[in-house]
């Protein structure tokens, strides 16, 4: 299991977190709306330590809400969220935010200082102190990872990089529990693949992964496990292949499954062999057995 990094009096103030517990996220009968508005009626869901999971449904159903509730910058109407195993409702959240780290969906949200070098370390500084030697080794460590410019000013980035300067920062520190509001927006292909990659690694080394994410192909290719969210309820939760064969409940949260899966679907009626294909290796291979068996 994960050990994070942790400064020296962090103990103290993760009295309330079961640090060791089984689940790292709970949501028992969450209510949350804005105004007069419900925008989360009565959802639940766990998410395991170690789970890469992704929350997906349309448009206003309370993904990134789900989010803002786990990370305590939002508290529930009724209903209960705990990080690993703490109430949200009863810790502060500059103590959730020791073993919570959030990627906002626009980056500019989170930068706060003027290079580079300054943003990634600003985590460490505050879990070490300003002269720990930590600080710079893995400063310079994560930088030298995603081949960041240490020197430049973040906000004269494209967004894509400042995006990448935010990931950076949560790198550096390890957080037990890391929440993506879509993080892929702004990057190209290779961009988007390279920043999944180093979070998939997070993910291996014990980090708890919840993404909210409309990109169906970064879901397949990179989650474990989905969580459908409509009319501000969980309608399906399973894992990303099950989910993706439900055809009512993709209906119902309006999804569009990735193209090789949709292939896979219309052609399993006239050739079982094809179903539940998710990958275009798999069809490949698929394609040439059945070719092979039928013709």
């Amino acid at each position: 299991m994960k050990r994070s990094r942790r400064a020296n009096g962090a103990a103290e103030s993760s009295a309330a977190f079961a640090l060791d517990g089984e689940n790292a996220l709970e949501f028992d009968n969450v209510t949350f709306g804005y105004k007069d508005q419900a925008v989360l009626d009565g959802a639940s869901f766990t998410v395991k330590r170690g789970e890469f999971v992704a929350l997906v449904g349309p448009n206003g159903t309370g993904k990134s809400t789900s989010l803002r509730l786990a990370d305590g910058l939002l508290k529930p109407s009724s209903g209960a969220v705990r990080v690993l195993g703490a109430d949200t409702q009863k810790v502060r959240v500059s103590d959730l935010a020791k073993h919570v780290g959030f990627l906002f969906q626009n980056p500019d949200r989170q930068i706060c200082q003027n290079t580079t070098r300054e943003e990634v370390a600003f985590g460490l500084r505050v879990l070490y102190g300003d002269d720990d030697p930590r600080v710079e080794a893995r400063t310079n460590e994560v930088i030298d990872l995603l081949h960041l410019n240490p020197d430049v000013d973040p906000f004269n980035l494209a967004k894509g990089q400042r995006q990448a300067v935010a990931l950076a920062g949560l790198i550096a520190v390890e957080p037990d529990i890391l929440l993506l509001d879509e993080p892929t927006t702004g990057f190209d292909y290779d961009e988007c693949m390279e920043m999944m990659a180093h979070i998939a690694k997070m993910n291996a080394a014990g980090t708890t992964v919840v993404m909210v994410c409309h990109d169906m192909e970064v879901v397949l290719d990179f989650a474990q496990r989905a969580i459908v969210l409509a009319n501000g309820h969980v309608i399906a939760d399973g894992s990303v292949r099950e989910i993706f064969h439900q055809h009512d409940v993709l209906e119902q949260a309006s999804l569009l499954p990735p193209q090789i899966c949709e292939l896979s679907q219309r052609l399993e009626r006239d050739f079982p062999e094809l179903a539940n294909i998710f990958g275009t290796e798999e069809m490949a291979d698929a394609i040439c057995a059945l070719k092979e068996e039928r013709f």
